[in-house]
């Protein structure tokens, strides 16, 4: 499949896919591979609150845009000039050596409204291009949603900082439940400095790639974007090398196995104990100095339910803190890893937002119901990240606080959820009558996932297993129900990064 030439092992592309394809065409090969991610596709900024209702102030919209490096939020970017030349043979780039000066923002802040650039670097003239002129009209039209003070909630990907001192924004916590749920929150979520390491090992990781599989883009995935990331959390990367599926058993096995020989090899004083794991989705684990990696080939369902649940994470102030404890309480039980059969960290939280979505009074809607334009699985992939900017927070009724919806979500699949008969569907925002495919009989578990309709909790096979995660939640619920003290079912201990 992948002839010896001077390609090294370039996925053969034939000619009507390159003719058909609009991901890589849009941005030619040529252009430094440190400026073709996602997180590097740019919109003119676009003041919400002075446009919505002012014609008049709304910028004209052409067929230019130019690509520029992008900081997160007001942090000093990552070094993009000798940090991204061939490391081989080099150590990782210390701490010290990127500036993480940090000035947080409030997202209701009149600042907030501006994508936040490097404006000191400029591109060359001949690494300048423009996007066709219907994406950006497309984007603009997200804009036109909600009211001026509600615009722009979910903040642009610039933003990933999440500028939210929840302490100050969340008036929810005036009992000591609510508190500790939101103190632990603030000890453990993920911080600027953590992102930009994990930015600066994809860059780096993207442009050694290439080299490979030259019309390939590496995409930082899951909850290092997705806003429900801790200190500890690995960094997910999905390498995109077509816009056409991949065949998981054979076609990328191949790929992963050319990446694992890069790592072991051209990249081993950069990348520690890389392994190629032949699971049903393959993956290629590795560590770089500080934390665990993990890189698949074309899960492109992956980058769309990062901006999904991204969405979530931010319309709604309670909905990160109570996700966080959650996954928190999940992993210090033990019920928190697919690889033995419990929970992974995604179907936890899904079963969250279910919960939310499922009270009498919701907290959540079904994001997918009420903009469908937003969050349409056949979006191409350097659109998708740019949708949820412009969706409103959801305001709902339902004023519980942080202790009494933590209480509720442990009761709630305890007591109430009918674990043999129903499915988790954030999706349609309600339990649902399970599926009598192959996917779903005979499961412990059903979780759906919200693009591709899979079970994101098959893990779960063993009837042991998922009885020890329901007298979990069984145990958990009678403590805190009784106690009302989170110190009961979770130490409280501010989360460091495991090294």
């Amino acid at each position: 499949m992948f002839p010896n030439s001077s390609n090294l092992g370039r996925p053969p592309f034939p000619s009507k896919y390159q003719l058909q394809s609009n991901l890589f065409n849009i941005i030619p090969v040529h252009i430094p591979p440190t400026l073709l991610s996602y997180q590097r596709t740019i919109v003119p900024p676009l003041n919400v609150r002075t446009a919505v209702g002012n014609p008049a102030a709304i910028p004209t919209i052409t067929s230019a845009a130019t690509l520029q490096p992008m900081t997160y939020g007001n942090v000093s970017p990552v070094s993009m000039s000798g940090a991204l030349a061939s490391f081989q043979g080099r150590k990782r780039q210390s701490e010290e050596d990127t500036s993480y000066t940090v000035k947080r923002q409030r997202i209701d802040s009149q600042k907030s409204d501006t994508t936040v650039f490097n404006q000191a670097v400029p591109l060359q003239e001949e690494h300048r291009r423009s996007f066709p002129g219907p994406i950006l009209i497309q984007s603009a039209s997200f804009l036109s949603r909600g009211s001026p003070a509600l615009a722009g909630c979910v903040p642009p990907l610039g933003d990933t900082l999440f500028p939210d001192p929840t302490e100050a924004r969340l008036s929810l916590a005036k009992d000591e439940l609510s508190q500790q749920v939101l103190e632990l929150f603030q000890a453990c979520r993920q911080q600027a400095s953590d992102l930009n390491r994990k930015e600066l090992c994809r860059t780096e990781l993207q442009r050694e790639i290439q080299l490979i599989f030259p019309q390939s883009r590496l995409y930082l995935v899951g909850s290092s974007l997705n806003g429900f990331g801790t200190r500890s959390s690995d960094g997910d990367l999905c390498l995109v090398v077509k816009e056409e599926p991949v065949n998981q058993k054979t076609e990328a096995r191949r790929i992963l196995s050319l990446v694992h020989k890069l790592f072991s090899t051209k990249l081993c004083n950069y990348i520690e104990r890389p392994q190629l794991i032949r699971a049903k989705v393959p993956i290629v684990k590795f560590r770089d100095k500080v934390r665990q990696f993990d890189l698949n080939v074309n899960n492109v369902v992956g980058i769309r339910n990062t901006f999904l649940l991204r969405t979530y994470a931010f319309i709604e102030n309670r909905v990160r803190p109570l996700v966080l404890v959650i996954k928190k309480w999940a992993s210090f039980h033990e019920i928190n890893d697919a690889s033995r059969g419990t929970l992974n960290s995604y179907s936890l939280v899904l079963m969250v937002l279910h919960y939310l979505q499922t009270l009498p009074e919701p907290i959540l809607p079904s994001l997918q119901k009420n903009y469908p334009e937003c969050f349409d699985p056949t979006m191409q992939l350097h659109l998708v990240h740019q949708a949820p900017c412009s969706i409103p927070p959801y305001i709902s009724k339902n004023e519980s606080s942080l202790g009494d919806l933590l209480i509720g979500f442990f009761k709630y699949y305890a007591t109430e959820f009918d674990w043999t008969h129903q499915m988790i569907s954030v999706r349609e925002a309600k339990a649902v009558p399970r599926p009598d495919g192959i996917e779903w009989r005979n499961k412990f578990i059903c979780v759906e996932e919200p693009f591709d309709g899979t079970n994101t909790a098959r893990a779960v096979h063993e009837k042991q297993k998922f009885d020890m995660i329901r007298g979990e939640f069984v145990q958990a619920w009678r403590l805190l129900r009784d106690k009302k003290d989170l110190k009961c079912i979770l130490p409280l201990r501010a989360d460091e990064p495991k090294r």
